[in-house]
């Protein structure tokens, strides 16, 4: 029993020492992200309700990706001149009313505009949340942050896609765009109550950066985006290719792959923020937490090639879990680090752009793999992307340590001249 309440308290702890501001924009998040229903039947509405064909629907989501890319980068850019309040909530009030004007659209070239400009005015969001947490999270607590904020959009995605099929019964699709539509109002009325803007511009001035590197001229930064692609593209297989080796291979009907996935949720939920939290105490490197991460998703795809037994599915899933819930808090606390050196929303904005690239290549990329070598070779590939990965996380720490000691030698040099 004590040992029980001692965890408890633990968990507990784990996610105290949180401004009010953060909370605030975890719940401004939960809502936004509970009110995406739209995007997981988005095929099934292009084709059900448009008639557009499969490959109609590929161009449409390239539509989505490149959106994703132009608004993050804006996203950014903007954050950096008007402040990330300004931006959050012209991305919200935009995206909003986009949402509820997207379902007039008809014929596929204009839905495919349709598409590509909701993606900008929503993803440009992203960025300036981080810009956000920055100035809400000191450096002590800025990875539990990351943490919690995860925790509000994994709760918003999980529900999101239950609420929506209950919609489509009652309402039908044009039911969702209403939705998606006024939660995103609803969002950013939230966050006008409960952050007033006079405030938060105040709060982004006193922890805007005088740095002025830019981030497209920092190497270890960039080396470091590559790596987050080469991470994601195999991660991202959960929820494409994985699922269709689950029912293809394992005869797993669509409740019990719900089940593997929706273990993954319930593990975050409960996990990641004592994880997080514990690691932090401890001290660890968080360079061999990033090593050990993307070894355990590693892990979750020789257990998918190796042991042919639905007993390791679930095995595979923890590990890839484990490896999530390790690499992404920390992923994102060394971009905010990198970001100290520069523009925070110009670091922010390719941060984001990396996993807008990594959606916009991966699901593709496996789907064809699968198509052409099959389940194995496919597998056996992503474990060779990961490993490659993992070697290149040990080169980036020796990188960030020579970037580190390069003003140090400079400075040195410097006073040798002045005598």
């Amino acid at each position: 029993m004590r040992a029980l309440n001692k965890a408890y308290r633990f968990y507990i702890g784990s996610f105290s020492g949180f401004s009010r501001e953060v909370w605030v924009l975890a719940l401004v998040t939960f809502v936004n992200r509970a009110g995406t229903m739209v995007v997981p039947f988005l095929s099934l509405y292009l084709t059900k309700d448009m008639g557009l064909g499969l490959e109609q629907v590929g161009w449409v989501m390239s539509s989505f990706g490149a959106g994703s890319v132009v608004g993050s980068w804006l996203g950014g850019k903007l954050s950096d001149k008007l402040g990330f309040y300004d931006v959050m909530i012209g991305a919200l009030l935009t995206s909003g009313v986009a949402f509820i004007l997207l379902q007039y659209i008809q014929g596929f070239w204009p839905f495919c505009i349709g598409i590509f400009v909701l993606m900008l005015l929503s993803d440009a969001f992203r960025p300036a949340m981080f810009v956000a947490i920055r100035a809400y999270a000191g450096p002590e607590s800025r990875t539990r942050a990351v943490t919690l904020i995860r925790l509000a959009i994994n709760l918003g995605f999980s529900m999101g896609p239950a609420v929506g099929g209950l919609i489509i019964a009652g309402l039908g699709y044009i039911g969702l765009f209403w939705v998606d539509g006024l939660t995103c109002l609803i969002a950013m009325g939230m966050m006008l109550y409960g952050l007033p803007r006079a405030q938060a511009q105040k709060d982004n001035a006193a922890t805007r950066s005088t740095a002025q590197r830019s981030p497209y001229r920092d190497g270890p930064y960039l080396f470091f985006l590559l790596i987050t692609v080469l991470i994601c593209v195999p991660f991202l297989q959960y929820f494409s290719t994985i699922p269709l080796f689950y029912h293809e291979v394992y005869g797993l009907d669509e409740f019990n792959i719900g089940l593997l996935l929706g273990m993954n949720g319930l593990l975050i939920f409960l996990i990641e923020m004592p994880l997080i939290t514990y690691s932090e105490d401890k001290g660890y490197d968080r360079m061999r937490i990033l090593v050990v991460s993307v070894a355990f998703i590693g892990l979750s795809f020789v257990m998918l090639n190796l042991f042919p037994h639905i007993a390791f599915l679930w095995i595979g899933m923890l590990f890839m879990t484990v490896g999530e819930m390790l690499n992404f808090p920390f992923m994102n606390r060394f971009a905010y680090d990198r970001a100290e050196q520069g523009k925070p929303g110009a670091y922010m904005a390719l941060f984001t752009i990396s996993w807008s690239v990594a959606h916009i290549i991966g699901h593709t990329l496996g789907l064809n793999l699968v198509v052409y070598y099959g389940f194995a070779t496919t597998w056996t590939i992503f474990i060779g992307m990961l490993l490659m990965a993992m070697g290149m996380l040990v080169l980036l720490k020796k990188m960030v340590w020579k970037d580190q000691r390069a003003p140090v030698r400079h400075e040195r040099a410097s006073e040798q001249d002045a005598h």
